[in-house]
């Protein structure tokens, strides 16, 4: 009997195509799903957990993405995946991994606590950030001001010294401020390390248009050398955050010191896949069906 997944995604897209084509080549049928359309039916009969398309429980979860919303759509979304794994099902990433990374201020403390080399962050809800300001101007630096769940580059903000932050409200009530970092010139770069079950596989530079160097935001990929450092950097964040795979954001400052910025649990790979040789598609699949403990079609035969 065919093995079935599900692909939970509200736009599958390239990385849906690429991913249903790599599990049926594994000899497994797999079906995208909205988290929206999931939900509990909790009347003691049967499975409580619904899920479309699936008249009993899949036989694993590949997350591409968790829609935004309010905070009671968010945590229901992420209780779904909660509830998978309760049941024990392999989630691909999980919904812990998923939350660690999403918050940003929890991604820094966690880098940070693990030794692991970031900018330094400060996260203020009603706390008066002034006394910040002053500090990090009079020494010379610039502060970057970020959505503490923004993603591809969206919402960020520099300021310098004789700049004001934007009204709070603006960022939901939660002031996210990391040191700017400059890497030496005037079109920012930094390094995209994919990492699968532990290891980094492959990267690639992103060369920004400015300051910025997210792809979304009309940054260049081009191919890179996994250099020993940029390796073991990207391992050790993506297994502070427990990840089953990662795309880790690093940098270089002007000394050539490097930083890690972000660890994404949902990362895309088009980008990456087309200054690689690699097929990243096919490697998570493989890694994905190890951890579901699913033989390939391809190992049987």
């Amino acid at each position: 009997m065919s093995r079935r997944i599900a692909i939970f995604t509200d736009d599958p897209g390239w990385h849906g195509a690429r991913l249903r084509a790599a599990f049926e080549a594994h000899g497994c049928s797999s079906e995208f799903v909205s988290l929206q359309q999931c939900g509990f039916e909790i009347n003691g009969e049967g499975q409580s957990l619904r899920i479309p398309g699936f008249e009993n429980l899949p036989d694993g979860v590949f997350v591409r993405g968790v829609p935004g919303g309010s905070l009671e759509q968010v945590v229901h979304y992420l209780d779904i995946l909660h509830a998978l794994k309760h049941l024990g099902v392999c989630v691909y990433n999980d919904a812990r991994a998923i939350e660690r990374s999403v918050d940003k201020g929890m991604t820094s403390f966690l880098l940070h606590d693990a030794g692991i080399p970031t900018p330094p962050t400060w996260v203020l809800g009603e706390q008066d950030p002034t006394q910040i300001l002053m500090q990090e101007f009079s020494a010379g630096h610039e502060l970057v001001v970020k959505p503490l769940f923004g993603s591809q580059g969206n919402g960020l903000l520099r300021i310098g010294d004789g700049d004001s932050l934007p009204e709070q409200g603006q960022y939901n009530g939660i002031y996210y401020l990391q040191r700017f970092i400059s890497t030496g010139s005037q079109d920012a770069h930094d390094w995209r390390v994919f990492v699968i079950n532990g290891r980094a596989v492959a990267t690639m530079l992103r060369r920004g248009r400015g300051w910025i160097s997210n792809v979304a935001q009309g940054a260049r990929c081009h191919p890179a050398v996994l250099e020993k450092e940029l390796r073991e950097l990207a391992e050790a964040a993506s297994d502070a955050l427990e990840m089953n795979y990662a795309g880790v954001d690093i940098l270089r400052d002007d000394k050539g010191r490097p930083y890690v910025i972000e660890v994404n649990s949902i990362p895309a790979w088009k980008g990456l896949q087309q200054v690689t040789h690699l097929d990243m598609t096919w490697m998570l699949v493989d890694d994905f069906l190890s951890c579901t403990h699913i033989t390939p079609l391809t190992e049987v035969i």
